[in-house]
C-alpha cells in the first residue's frame, strides 16, 4: 500500500512560545497603547532624560549651592527680575534671579537673590558689582551664608531674657551674624531700649532672620521705624516696623 507524504509550508505554522519568551512577555507589557502612533513613543522616550536631570540637582551638597547663591542688597525698588538677572549675565550663566517682595504691600523689599552656575562666576560677580551704584543706590553682592559642617550646634550661647513691651518694633532680614547684643546696641541710639532679641531656631545658635527691640515710649518706636527702616546692618538693609 502506497504511503502519502502531506507537506505543510513553513510560512503557515506558528511555533509555540518558548518559556523565554512567555516570561519577557509577563514581565514587560506594553507601555503604549495597541496602534498608537510612533511620535507618542518617541516622545514618551524624549521625557525620561530630563526626569533624571531634574532628579540629579537634588543631589548637589549644601556648601556647593551656597558658595554660588548670592545675596544682592539695596537694590532699587524699580528692579525686576529679569533686570536683576541682566546685571549679573555678563558674569556667567545665571541659573535664577528673584526680587523679594513684601507680601502685604507688594512692594520690593529691595533685596535679593541671584543663583550664578558656579562658584567662580559668583565670585566674579562680587568682585565686579559689589559696591557699584544702580538707581543712584550702591548695591551689597556677596555670598548668602558659609556653609560650615563643623560648627557646634549643641551647646548655644545662652540668650538674655527678653523684656516684652507694648512699645515694641520688628527687625527684619536681619545678617546671619548679628547677634542679640548687636541689635541692641544699634537700635540704643534712638532712645531707651528696654530690651532686644534675635530668633533662633530652638537648640541652635542658628539666627532665622529676625528679632525684636522693645523700648519706653511709643515716640522712641516712631523714631526707631523712621531712623532704621532700610538702614544697614552688618552689610545687609534690615526691615523696621511696629510689631
Amino acid at each position: 500500500m502506497a504511503t502519502t507524504t502531506t507537506t505543510i509550508s513553513s510560512s503557515l505554522v506558528t511555533p509555540p512560545p518558548t518559556a523565554r519568551a512567555l516570561h519577557h512577555h509577563h514581565r514587560c507589557p506594553s507601555r503604549l497603547p495597541v496602534g498608537a502612533a510612533p511620535s507618542l513613543a518617541l516622545r514618551a522616550r524624549r521625557r525620561r532624560p530630563a526626569m533624571v536631570a531634574a532628579s540629579s540637582s537634588l543631589l548637589e551638597a549644601p556648601e556647593e549651592v551656597a558658595a554660588r547663591k548670592l545675596y544682592v542688597g539695596n537694590i532699587p525698588r524699580t528692579v525686576t527680575n529679569d533686570e536683576l538677572a541682566a546685571m549679573f549675565a555678563d558674569h556667567g550663566t545665571v541659573d535664577r534671579a528673584e526680587v523679594m517682595y513684601d507680601k502685604y504691600t507688594g512692594r520690593s523689599r529691595r533685596f535679593g537673590f541671584v543663583t550664578m552656575s558656579t562658584p567662580e562666576e559668583a565670585n566674579a560677580a562680587i568682585e565686579s558689582l559689589n559696591e557699584t551704584e544702580v538707581g543712584g543706590r550702591k548695591i551689597k553682592v556677596n555670598v548668602t551664608e558659609s556653609f560650615l559642617p563643623n560648627i557646634d550646634r549643641s551647646a548655644p550661647e545662652p540668650e538674655p531674657v527678653f523684656v516684652d513691651s507694648q512699645y515694641k518694633v520688628y527687625v527684619g532680614n536681619l545678617a546671619k551674624s548679628v547677634t542679640t547684643e548687636m541689635l541692641k546696641n544699634f537700635f540704643s541710639e534712638k532712645g531707651q531700649v528696654l530690651s532686644a532679641t534675635v530668633s533662633r531656631i530652638p537648640g541652635t545658635s542658628k539666627s532665622k532672620g529676625y528679632g525684636f527691640v522693645t523700648f519706653s515710649s511709643d515716640e522712641e518706636v516712631e523714631a526707631a521705624v523712621s531712623t532704621f527702616n532700610d538702614a544697614e546692618l552688618e552689610g545687609q538693609p534690615i526691615r523696621v516696623n511696629k510689631a
